[in-house]
């Protein structure tokens, strides 16, 4: 085994984050670890990178030998190399100054830049790089500033390479680059440790997946047992089925909450129909750029129609500003809700209220705070927001926690019908398993959920009908009385794969 932590704790005033927990990798494979947000998988690798110095008693062993980790500069000297979910480069330097960053090559006080470029090139050429050594950093993607952050460890010979939600914001084309790159470095002997909430992931790449939970180390898996709903039993505590609750019963209505007639915008989305009907979630999927978010952009708004109609409870509509389709009772949840959705350094109480303070207002403008702070009390009691405060900025909660106080901010406006546009992305196992809770409860009191998602298993969980996108179309509609919602069904009519008829409308 090339590294094996034991007995690792952690102590951050008088809270115990980490209790005993252990950790056993081998050279040459990818070693997923998993846990709720919380669960302590940051603070382990923060100690195993030097970050953080654990509690007297535990031991770290690198290759049979116990080490010291007293700072990032001695697990680097020991072949750790950690990848943070924020990359730490300088984008102001060259692709090989951030490589050597620390450890510049020089002679007589003199950087040699040239000889780093030089040498740097063979590390590019094994990783695939598409860029060159002198390329400046902030000229590259996040893909590609990855890849040199992954050079970087490489240069150091590192034998443990962490990488913390690497795919976060990488494309779905990107993302397979960098699995095959992992591939090919477990291939090479290095030992990967993988954290992910993604379980699709995990589940293709880990050769073992070991689970903390509240701290404390649960267990390891291999491979032919890391099955997602073991893996979910340990997180959490309880089955995979547990998480998705379908109590809700949609309404017979004649009359559609909305109603989607051959809308396009003229780029991305082709002639698109459907009807969504009061207390049903209806899921929407499809492969990356199928125009899934053009066309809620195009329902509530946000994107300019250029032909197609619209009917809310049966009366034609024609929003030209997402304020309009609030107006109307649409709301819409971003994929987005950090960079289109949040305001990280406002408070969480701030947030929720934001947007719908002046319901209340004293004379129309001065702010009703008692009222606010209220109405920030009850959400976050109802939807089981985890912050010591609503004064807290909502930058400091965890992702599942941001979610949903944004989702606390769109139900305060009262929608009847509620977008929600990747819901659960970078949330928890316990954070998506109380937004499932709350969309079933929103279509028991009858909401019009739909829900885009790029996770087939939510999808099926949640949803009572699926439609399916293709290159901008409806490519067809499973469940009530079409094919049933399963995972093959959903790729056969996103890849066009099969003969299964295209539909244009479903209701």
């Amino acid at each position: 085994m090339v590294l094996e932590m034991s007995n690792i704790s952690k102590t951050f005033g008088s809270v115990k984050t980490l209790k005993d927990v252990e950790l056993t990798v081998y050279a040459g494979e990818v070693h997923a670890v998993m846990g709720e947000n919380g669960a302590g998988k940051s603070t382990l690798m923060k100690i195993l990178a030097g970050a953080y110095t654990a509690d007297p008693g535990g031991e770290i062993r690198i290759d049979g030998q116990l080490v010291s980790i007293d700072g990032p500069l001695s697990a680097r000297k020991h072949g750790i190399s950690i990848i943070y979910q924020e990359l730490a480069l300088a984008p102001n330097l060259t692709v090989a100054a951030n490589i050597y960053l620390g450890r510049e090559a020089s002679h007589g006080g003199v950087v040699l830049k040239k000889c780093m470029a030089d040498q740097c090139r063979d590390v590019l050429a094994r990783i695939g790089a598409d860029f060159y050594p002198d390329t400046t950093v902030a000229e590259l993607s996040l893909a590609q500033r990855q890849l040199v952050e992954i050079g970087r460890a490489l240069h150091a010979r590192s034998k443990i390479i962490i990488m913390d939600e690497p795919t976060t914001t990488l494309s779905s084309r990107e993302a397979d680059r960098l699995f095959d790159l992992m591939r090919q470095l477990r291939d090479d002997g290095v030992a990967i440790i993988y954290i992910s909430h993604r379980m699709a992931e995990v589940y293709e790449l880990a050769d073992h997946v070991s689970v903390l939970r509240d701290g404390q180390y649960v267990g390891t898996l291999a491979r032919k047992d890391a099955t997602p709903a073991a893996i979910v039993r340990m997180m959490v505590g309880r089955d995979l089925s547990s998480l998705y609750k379908k109590e809700h019963k949609p309404a017979r209505d004649p009359v559609p909450a909305l109603e989607v007639r051959h809308i396009s915008d003229g780029i991305r989305v082709r002639g698109c129909s459907f009807a969504l009907h009061r207390g049903e979630v209806l899921g929407l999927a499809g492969l990356m750029g199928a125009g899934r978010t053009e066309l809620a952009y195009l329902i509530c708004g946000a994107r300019t129609r250029s032909s197609g109609e619209m009917l809310v409870a049966g009366r034609r509509v024609d929003f030209r500003t997402p304020r309009q389709s609030q107006d109307a009772g649409i709301a819409y949840l971003t994929e987005d809700r950090k960079g289109l959705g949040l305001f990280l350094d406002m408070t969480v109480s701030e947030n929720i209220n934001l947007g719908i303070c002046g319901r209340d207002a004293y004379g129309g403008w001065i702010l009703n705070r008692k009222r606010a702070r209220q109405r920030a009390a009850q959400a976050i009691d109802s939807l089981l927001i985890r912050v010591k405060s609503a004064r807290t900025p909502v930058g400091t909660l965890s992702g599942g926690n941001q979610q949903k106080v944004l989702l606390s901010r769109l139900l305060e406006t009262r929608p009847k019908i509620l977008i929600l546009d990747e819901p659960t992305r970078g949330v928890d196992i316990g954070a998506k398993s109380e937004i499932y809770r709350i969309v079933d409860d929103l279509a028991k009191a009858g909401v019009a959920v739909l829900v885009i998602s790029s996770e087939l298993t939510e999808v099926i969980g949640m949803a009572d009908r699926v439609i399916v996108m293709r290159e901008g179309e409806i490519a067809g509609s499973l469940g009530r009385g079409n094919r049933a919602i399963t995972e093959e069904n959903i790729i056969a009519l996103a890849t066009g794969a099969g003969c299964m008829p295209q539909q244009g409308r479903s209701n």
